[in-house]
């Protein structure tokens, strides 16, 4: 199974993003946190900033839209050179037409679930999207311990996708200690903040968390 590393910059430095992206060659993706101060307690950036950060980082882009309205709003970040946008279940009023809107913008679609949300109604139009993001930790905030509990629904979600090319990701708490218990549940993708840009190295970071999700 692929394993692919995405450092959050939710964990950067607001004030060298582009600074601290060239610090991370070795990620897959970069995630980016998008929050409005609506749909969870916390405010972040939006639209310009994604759009600035699409022209000038080296590595493709993971929107992570904490937002209300999701389907109006997400194909934007699709057009502004997002490589993945991914909104909220619990915001979206038409998920399947978000994720078609998404992919005809030229992004690939993915859909979050909060811990407390059931992800079977979402499992049986599962090949609408390109990504299940099983949230382990309650959105909005970074530095929050990882709910093991949730591993059983990360199963679920993986013996759903079967050999489907739907990446299975994981968000909240991931890190040295956390990491290969995800991974052992079959996620292949992983949201690490702290884990990465607290670290002095953190591109060494993000290789050491690679290899304990591979050698799980």
């Amino acid at each position: 199974m692929v394993v692919r590393i995405e450092p959050s910059i939710l964990s950067a430095d607001f004030t060298a993003f582009a600074a601290d992206i060239a610090r991370i060659p070795s990620a897959d993706l970069v995630h980016c946190d998008v929050m409005d101060n609506h749909f969870v307690p916390n405010l972040t950036f939006g639209l310009p900033t994604v759009q600035r950060l699409a022209q000038v980082s080296a590595l493709p882009l993971d929107v992570h839209l904490m937002i209300d309205d999701p389907d109006r709003w997400a194909p934007g970040y699709a057009e502004a050179g997002a490589h993945t946008v991914t909104f909220h279940a619990e915001a979206a009023a038409s998920p399947i037409a978000t994720a078609r809107a998404i992919r005809a913008a030229g992004a690939r679609a993915g859909i979050a679930i909060k811990p407390s949300t059931d992800v079977s109604p979402y499992l049986t139009t599962i090949g609408e999207y390109d990504q299940i993001l099983v949230m382990t930790v309650e959105p909005g905030f970074g530095g929050q311990s990882f709910m093991a509990d949730l591993m059983d629904k990360v199963r679920g979600v993986r013996a759903a996708i079967g050999d489907r090319d739907v990446w299975l990701q994981v968000d909240g708490g991931i890190g040295p200690d956390t990491i290969a218990t995800a991974a052992a549940a079959g996620a292949d993708t992983f949201v690490a903040g702290s884990a990465v840009f607290g670290q002095e190295d953190p591109d060494a970071a993000i290789q050491h968390l690679r290899e304990l999700a591979t050698t799980r």
